[in-house]
């Protein structure tokens, strides 16, 4: 009895331990486990692979999704954008027919060149900028993003199971928030997003990286599962 509870214990931690190991979600050659938005068998020739990193070459590529999708996750990626370019990415994307783009459901983080980009000087308070939860809520610190053309380690914190997130940039934390309940209503009854009722609702949905028209890449894209 006592090496079935201790077989039974192994096997659990081992599970446990499997789920949490990081995992990368480009492997640096190819951009097979992605796909674009209601298209999961196409992905647009204008994003490609470019040492090393998946690489928007212009405006037309649509926004590419995870093929996997998230609830629970620590989000680990770099990113540089082209002068004056604007990006992001969200989480909690849902590809259901009803919703016309990944942004009605998926929140994002910015990802923006604050110098440069229009949009750096819209939204309310800075929440358009760099390392925000765009249209939501500013960053908590403006010193946090790199210069265009340069690389930005950024993490992504989204635990549903104790209803809060965390944003980080090169080692700074830009954001803190509630998921869900009146914290978050109020944020969103203040944003573009007030009349999409399902917007920020989908805790398990896909990763996605935002087509906004401009040169952006990403790079050592991985995901731990919490």
């Amino acid at each position: 009895m006592k090496k079935i509870v201790l077989l039974i214990l192994i096997v659990t931690f081992g599970a446990s331990a499997q789920k949490k190991k990081w995992k990368p979600l480009f492997d640096g050659k190819t951009l097979n486990g992605w796909h674009n938005f209601k298209n999961p068998n196409k992905i647009s020739d204008k994003w490609i692979v470019d040492d090393a990193s998946i690489h928007l070459t212009g405006s037309g590529g649509g926004d590419i999704l995870t093929d996997g999708e998230y609830e629970n996750f620590v989000l680990s990626y770099e990113w540089k954008i082209a002068e004056g370019g604007n990006s992001g990415v969200m989480w909690g994307v849902s590809e259901d027919n009803k919703y016309a783009t990944p942004w009605v459901t998926g929140p994002e983080m910015q990802v923006l060149d604050d110098a440069k980009h229009p949009d750096s000087f819209a939204g309310k308070d800075g929440n358009h900028k760099a390392g925000s939860l765009y249209d939501m809520m500013p960053p908590m610190r403006l010193d946090a993003v790199k210069p265009a053309n340069q690389w930005n380690v950024a993490v992504m914190r989204i635990n549903h199971k104790k209803n809060k997130a965390v944003f980080e940039l090169n080692g700074i934390v830009t954001a803190k928030f509630d998921l869900s309940g009146p914290k978050w209503d109020a944020m969103k009854a203040e944003s573009k997003f007030k009349n999409m009722p399902e917007f920020g609702s989908i805790q398990k949905g896909r990763i996605c990286l935002q087509d906004h028209g401009d040169k952006v890449w990403y790079r050592n894209i991985k995901i731990k599962e919490l």
